[in-house]
């Protein structure tokens, strides 16, 4: 039998109208969100940026301007307002998301020296969330993706998905983009479909996995 997680990207304060680094938009995809919190997934995810104070992300530590890029022990780094921190409300889920839904909860950009976007791993795949793993262990075949933001965590946890062999979906409407520069969010979806990733609506993937659910709402 085919088994199939859910994974929600950082639907967190920070990323939602108002918050340090909010997605246009980003608040919009809540209700389409919990919807799909509602379906009997076997496996439910949601992902949280936790970042350290002073970390390597932040615009702030390095005297440099917001989307400016830096080189950071070797890797690129696009530098960000401070956000996410741990223990503060912008770290915290959006109040409105359904997030007892989840059955776990992984922690990202906990490292101060390295950014991670993906739910899965660093970006330069020096540590793991265990995200893999606990898919792994509860025998997941199919990944189906929402979350912010499209052009990057999202992006970037779809391909460490697909990657570690999982059959991947993207929900579209239940994500919502950054476009730091113009285009970046329809190139990313063009980047997961090379990557042989599905792109549907959430009433498209509910009609096909669980059409119960919608007739009955």
């Amino acid at each position: 039998m085919i088994k199939r997680a859910l994974l929600v990207v950082d639907v967190q304060n920070d990323f939602l109208p108002g918050g340090a680094l909010a997605v246009p938009g980003g608040d919009t995809i809540i209700p389409v969100v919990n919807q799909l919190l509602e379906l009997p997934f076997d496996v439910r995810v949601g992902s949280r940026d936790y970042h350290p104070r002073h970390h390597c992300s932040f615009a702030s530590i390095w005297g440099k301007n917001v989307g400016e890029c830096i080189i950071v022990d070797g890797g690129e780094q696009i530098l960000w307002p401070d956000h996410c921190v741990q223990g503060t409300k912008g770290s915290e889920f959006a109040l409105e998301l359904h997030y007892s839904r989840f059955h776990k909860v992984v922690y990202k950009g906990v490292d101060i020296a390295i950014d991670s976007y993906s739910a899965f791993f660093d970006n330069q795949k020096r540590r793991s969330t265990g995200l893999g793993d606990y898919l792994s262990q509860h025998a997941i075949d199919e990944l189906y993706v929402a979350g912010l933001a499209t052009d990057y965590c999202v992006l970037y946890s779809v391909q460490d998905a697909r990657a570690l062999g999982f059959k991947t979906t993207v929900i579209i409407d239940g994500c919502r983009g950054i476009d730091l520069r113009a285009g970046d969010v329809d190139r990313a979806i063009d980047v997961m479909r090379d990557l042989g990733v599905h792109i549907k609506t959430a009433e498209e993937v509910t009609l096909k996995l669980f059409p119960s659910n919608l007739l009955a709402s």
